[in-house]
Formats: structure tokens, sequence, C-alpha cells
């Protein structure tokens, strides 16, 4: 006999899945209101300068940010358009291509890294103490989140990791 979900973890899941949501929608209007593009940009601009050499094959760079491939290729065309990465071809594979964050994607990065750390502290951190932080963190640790790996990150780096 399959075991169905307690109401408490159908609960957790709902209110998981709605203050995921509704904190991604209150940052990226922050971003918006900023004048900066949406977060998915900030987000690949983010993994391309944390990559050797500053740049990823584009399969990498999905893989690193969760989201759908047709969604990355979209994202990656818009990048290039404005000039924050460029498109190189791979001299072994000559099908294969590297994105490459360009000086402006570094600095535009950068940029956004103030208004979308002052998005978090207002939306997360000026909510949770530390400690509930840290717990929190715990309790999604457990559902296959790492954030202690993320929070390395986000300390060498400067920048919130997912």
């Amino acid at each position: 006999m399959k075991r169905k979900p307690s109401t408490e973890a159908t609960a957790a899941w709902i209110r998981l899945m709605r203050v995921q949501s509704r904190v991604l929608d209150a940052v990226e209007q922050d971003l918006k209101k900023s004048g900066f593009p949406p977060l998915a940009w900030y987000d690949a601009l983010l993994e391309l300068s944390r990559a050797p050499s500053g740049e990823m094959r584009p399969v990498e760079l999905e893989k690193q940010m969760l989201i759908p491939q047709y969604s990355t290729s979209r994202l990656i065309d818009r990048l290039v358009d404005e000039g924050l990465a460029a498109r190189r071809e791979c001299k072994i594979d000559k099908r294969g291509q590297f994105v490459e964050i360009t000086e402006a994607g570094r600095e535009l990065q950068k940029k956004m890294w103030s208004a979308y750390s002052a998005a978090i502290e207002k939306h997360v951190g000026s909510k949770l103490s530390d400690a509930d932080a840290a717990k929190l963190c715990g309790l999604l640790d457990r559902l296959g989140c790492s954030c202690g790996e993320a929070q390395l990150l986000a300390a060498r780096d400067g920048a919130p990791a997912r």
C-alpha cells in the first residue's frame, strides 16, 4: 500500500511552493524597479563568472541554472545581443560552442548584486533571525537542497547562491 503524505507534509509543500513563488516575484519586482533585467540574467552571469575562464557550454549553464533548455537558449541569445556574453566555437568539437562572459557582463552582475542583496534582506533577512535562517537551511538540506554549499559560495563570492 502506498503511503499518502500527512496533512502536515501537504501543508508544508503548499507553503513552500507559495513562499518560493511570492519571494521570487518580489525580488524580480525590486530588480525591475531598480532598472535591472530579470533575475535569470544575474543567475547566468554569476554562473559564467564563477566558471573557469568565464566560459561554459550552454548545457552546463542549463544544468547550473535549473531552467529548461529552450529558456537557456533564449537567455543566452539575449545576453549575447546585449554584449554581456559572447559565443565561441569549441576548437576540439566544431559543432560545440561555449558561452563566455564579457567585461560588460561582469560589470552588470556586480551592479545587480547591490539591488539583489537589498531585495534578499528585505524579503528574507529582515523576516528571519540568523538562527532561523540557519535552521531553515538545515530543514531544506533534508529535502535535498545544499544550503551549506550555498552559504560557502555566497560568502566566497559576495553573492547569493540559489
